[in-house]
């Protein structure tokens, strides 16, 4: 079983109800919803349909809302402005008049946040500015490279503190639909600072919404805040895209390296995102390049692996699919990072399930069984990445269920709690006989309740699958 998460970003390439089967019978876990391309009636549209084409090929897959975020981009050209090295382009507020021949406006009044002498990246870093001068509604540029820009271009600007709201009137009407419609993660691009992830919690709340927040790591400030932004998400998501260009190229390996860490030492799930498999767009097989690169996301031990333009635009989406699953059941035979050595233990329950994964270490032939309501003790597990054993999490709670889909090596299953404990443990047994998930002589470390006296306490058990053991 793969152990490596597969998220797969749904678009006019992938939509059809026959493709997304495919996907999904491929081996994709969760589903993204990228907020800066699709529009509301869509997500109305799109969400209900991949879960019934999951319970059709009866698998779980969880789906997350991406927020657009409070995106810097430039405004409208006539026509394409061809820019030479040592250029000046003029950013402009709208309703400014031109005063130079390459001249621009912008959604955002960036000027009292930049410095003379700082940075400029437009087009996703595709061309380089400097700041030259500023005031007035405008700033002037010189041109670092050449390039053709057009219409409604992306604007970083590294390493500067922006004055923007963390969720804009748009991400507000997307989440609201994504509430409507029960997606299980809405993801916060360009989130700065852990109240920027507050912020998005408390409307979740208010709109009694059970979603987990996801902080989306695209910025250096990001970066520099890291461990807050972990302490205050549910799951991380380190988005290589845009975090490329706002940090040096050179160290954006060693900070994905430093997240995944960081991630599992105080057990939050993490996602590795953007550029994948990025020359399958167009072609049939990926760069070994790419596959190296995926192959180290696996070998960290990343909780999931996300695809973007692959999917969503890209002419080979169900192949991407098969390249990641492939990859990853390949890798993980190898062995892992190890980081999970170094996880915190900061409870009794989780030093119970530290207790039970070791104890499934030692088994040549071992499941882990885990009974959660509110998934915790689930990610628990998962978060101590065990060697060989996979997860099963069985649960009630049927957003739980979808969530599960996140986090390494689990596998949920959705079922009913019985008030007597043995008697869950024995139907969660029947379940993966009948179902080929378990064979004879196989170990089950089982993580559940069991009553003493009048009380229910946490404890570990270990049982043998039975030759005669029939359902």
């Amino acid at each position: 079983m793969r152990k490596t998460r597969i998220i797969c970003t749904l678009g006019p390439a992938c939509e059809t109800s026959e493709t997304i089967r495919q996907m999904i019978m491929a081996g994709t876990d969760l589903f993204r919803l990228n907020m800066s391309h699709a529009n509301q009636e869509w997500v109305r549209e799109i969400v209900p349909r991949t879960r019934e084409l999951a319970r059709e090929v009866q698998r779980d897959v969880g789906i997350l809302l991406d927020t657009q975020g409070p995106a810097i981009r430039t405004g409208p050209v006539e026509k394409q402005l061809q820019l030479a090295v040592d250029d000046i382009l003029e950013i402009r507020l709208p309703g400014t008049i031109s005063r130079e021949k390459n001249s621009i406006t912008v959604n955002y009044d960036l000027i009292d946040d930049v410095s003379l002498g700082d940075t400029v990246l437009l087009d996703n870093g595709v061309m380089q500015l400097r700041v030259l001068e500023k005031g007035d509604g405008r700033i002037r540029c010189k041109v670092l490279t050449a390039g053709t820009l057009g219409s409604h271009r992306h604007v970083n600007l590294p390493g500067v503190h922006v004055n923007l709201p963390a969720l804009t009137e748009k991400d507000l009407a997307d989440i609201a639909v994504g509430v409507e419609v029960g997606v299980d993660f809405v993801a916060l691009s360009f989130a700065r600072q852990r109240r920027d992830l507050d912020q998005l919690r408390q409307v979740l709340q208010q709109r009694g919404s059970s979603a987990l927040v996801v902080a989306k790591i695209e910025s250096a400030e990001a970066v520099r805040q890291i461990g807050e932004m972990i302490a205050g998400s549910d799951a991380v998501m380190i988005a290589r895209g845009d975090l490329g260009i706002e940090c040096p190229m050179e160290e954006l390996p060693i900070i994905q390296r430093r997240i995944v860490k960081r991630c599992l030492r105080v057990g939050k799930p993490v996602i590795v995102a953007t550029h994948l498999l990025e020359s399958m767009v167009e072609n049939p097989v990926p760069t070994r390049a790419e596959v190296t690169d995926v192959a180290n996301a696996v070998f960290e031990q990343a909780d999931a692996l996300m695809l973007t333009g692959e999917t969503t635009a890209g002419r080979y989406p169900v192949e991407c699919v098969k390249v990641l699953d492939r990859v990853a059941r390949r890798i993980e035979q190898s062995g892992g990072a190890g980081y999970a050595k170094d996880a915190i233990l900061d409870n009794a329950r989780q030093k119970i399930v530290a207790s039970a994964v070791a104890l499934a270490d030692s088994l040549a032939r071992s499941k882990l069984i885990v009974f959660t309501q509110h998934g915790t003790m689930a990610r628990n597990v998962s978060n101590l990445r065990p060697q060989h054993a996979p997860i099963f999490a069985f649960t009630p709670n049927e957003r739980v269920y979808h969530q599960l889909a996140l986090c390494w090596g689990t596998y949920p299953v959705l079922i009913e709690f019985m008030e007597e404990p043995n008697a869950t443990i024995e139907a969660a047994e029947k379940y993966l006989r009948e179902h080929k998930l378990t064979a004879p002589n196989d170990g089950l470390v089982i993580i559940s309740d069991v009553r003493a006296a009048s009380t229910l306490v946490d404890c570990v058990q270990l049982r043998e699958v039975q030759e005669c053991a029939k359902g």
